[in-house]
């Protein structure tokens, strides 16, 4: 397993675990989640990975730019999340979602990668219905990013 797979893992898994979602949106910047860096040393422990330096630093950042930026990505989920709330979803596959949904508005790395990182992530600690949904959520946020691209790109 390549190194940015098992940070994708420790920041679902780290998600997961704070369950930020009642976090007082004040309180969301980073630095001021109460516990977050002792929670993620913790779960990185378990995982052996506390002396992965790269896997530590990459799950950091995509823990940190998706609190930041939870509100934005939540819409997005919400918007194409057909006949399912965020409180009537599983918490991990609301945490996969989020880190996803995250990478795909906010960081160049390439659409099908995120969303085969997340059907992967979603396949080791979800159930089969849930890499479905996944797998089809993300697919219909990426076409909605490129259709907005492409409005943007146009001579106006």
């Amino acid at each position: 397993m390549g190194l940015r797979r098992k940070a994708r893992e420790l920041a679902a898994k780290t998600l997961y675990a704070l369950d930020f979602r009642e976090i007082d949106p004040e309180y969301r910047e980073y630095g001021m989640l109460s516990g977050y860096p002792e929670l993620m040393e913790q779960v990185a422990k378990l995982d052996r990975l506390q002396n992965q330096a790269r896997v530590l630093d990459f799950a950091d950042d995509l823990v940190k730019n998706t609190v930041i930026n939870l509100e934005q990505i939540q819409a997005q989920i919400g918007k194409h999340s057909e006949n399912w709330s965020l409180e009537a979803m599983s918490k991990m596959d609301l945490s996969i979602l989020n880190i996803a949904v995250y990478e795909l508005m906010f960081t160049g790395t390439p659409a099908p990668v995120v969303i085969n990182e997340a059907i992967e992530i979603a396949k080791k600690f979800c159930g089969e219905g849930s890499v479905s949904f996944i797998n089809g959520l993300l697919d219909s946020v990426h076409k909605e990013l490129l259709a907005r691209e492409e409005l943007e790109g146009l001579p106006g």
